[in-house]
């Protein structure tokens, strides 16, 4: 059973855990970011009950708990990221109410007099949640952005100073820094460009990719090579992509299998989003599909899905590990019937011919070029 880690910030003392659960999980639920702009919190900005705090891309939940006092509101594209605040608040006596969880789709309203955001992997997602909150700070407000040196290129820099004010950066402490935003009403209106669209080649379809989308703007060399080989049926099948993205794979999975059921299954609620987008273009109301933002395949019934076809993140953040693959490789084994597949592909290094085993009795390798395989896993 994971041990949850405690935070000691100026704040309190906060059990936290991460998810998803892992039996020996070494890793923590914050970091020196955390840490460090709680401390400056605490230090130099004079919150009252009546302040209005607005969190982006807290990753677990620290930064919200550790201010659960002053009701912020907490943004994020992660239903994970999400789920675990909401475990993380029980854990530590809180109720759900002291936290508003927003996704990262959901309009924000009014003014903030502070804004935390810690920015994220993908700054295209920085650029779109920057964009977004110009409407909701003033001269005023307090804005801090926080990262992990090495995760913070000029890029982001550039990002603030152009969409909000000028910028300035603390020492380093712990390899975490902080970026301080003084808001400059004067700057020039943006147009927000996301979600982006692309012709998915070799087809009449325009794919629609909200910020968070990976490989939002042309189709990725893996998913190209995975829907070369995706397989057909005139089957009544229930068919489920999993870590769907923008849903290209389902998409093309309902060409191949025009009697089936297709499932988008995704944590990002961008990426759900834009799966739904997409789908619903192409098919209507012509083909019958469900869309999940959640933990994976927990919501489906033991025995219930004839195909999953995956393409497993191996990054969570910026934690890189097979520990998501290995939760959807054996969720994968749980919820297929006995007959069912499940169709992987990934980077060669990764080796998941030999983490399937683990679940499936089968394991064949469909195709391979230099950079990835295609694997096909089943009981018989």
């Amino acid at each position: 059973m994971q041990s949850a880690k405690l935070l000691h910030v100026p704040q309190g003392d906060f059990q936290l855990t991460r998810l998803p659960k892992q039996k020996s999980d070494v890793l923590q639920a914050f970091d020196a970011a955390d840490e460090y702009m709680l401390a400056e919190v605490a230090e130099h900005i004079p919150l009252i009950p009546q302040s209005r705090v607005l969190i982006f891309n807290d990753n677990f939940g620290a930064l919200a708990i550790a201010l659960h006092k002053f009701k912020p509101t907490a943004v994020s594209d992660s239903y994970l990221s999400q789920h675990a605040t909401r475990l993380n608040l029980l854990t530590n006596g809180l109720m759900p109410q002291d936290v508003e969880l927003l996704d990262s789709l959901t309009p924000l309203s009014g003014q903030y007099d502070v804004v935390l955001l810690k920015v994220p992997k993908n700054l295209a997602l920085l650029e779109e949640q920057l964009l977004r909150l110009r409407q909701h700070v003033s001269t005023s407000s307090h804005i801090i952005l926080s990262g992990m040196v090495k995760l913070l290129p000029a890029t982001v820099w550039k990002l603030v100073e152009k969409i909000l004010g000028t910028a300035t950066t603390s020492l380093a402490k712990k390899k975490a820094r902080l970026i301080f935003v003084v808001f400059n009403p004067q700057l020039p209106e943006i147009n927000n460009p996301y979600p982006t669209r692309y012709t998915l080649e070799n087809t009449a379809y325009t794919l629609v990719n909200h910020a968070n989308v990976f490989s939002r703007d042309h189709l990725d060399i893996g998913t190209r090579f995975f829907l070369h080989y995706l397989p057909s049926s005139a089957k009544p099948n229930n068919i489920v992509d999993l870590g769907c993205g923008n849903g290209v794979v389902g998409l093309i999975a309902a060409e191949r299998n025009p009697h089936a059921m297709i499932h988008f299954v995704d944590e990002s609620f961008m990426a759900v989003a834009s799966a739904q987008e997409n789908f619903q273009a192409v098919w209507r109301n012509e083909r019958a599909s469900n869309f999940y933002v959640g933990d994976g395949l927990v919501s489906f019934a033991d025995d219930s899905v004839d195909l999953v076809l995956c393409n497993p993140p191996f990054h969570q953040h910026n934690i890189i590990g097979s520990y998501i693959a290995i939760t959807m490789f054996a969720e994968a084994a749980r919820v297929l019937t006995t007959t069912g597949q499940l169709w992987v592909i990934g980077n060669r290094h990764l080796n998941y011919q030999q983490l399937l085993p683990r679940w499936f009795n089968r394991v064949e390798r469909l195709a391979m070029n230099d950079k990835f395989v295609i694997l096909k896993a089943y009981q018989r």
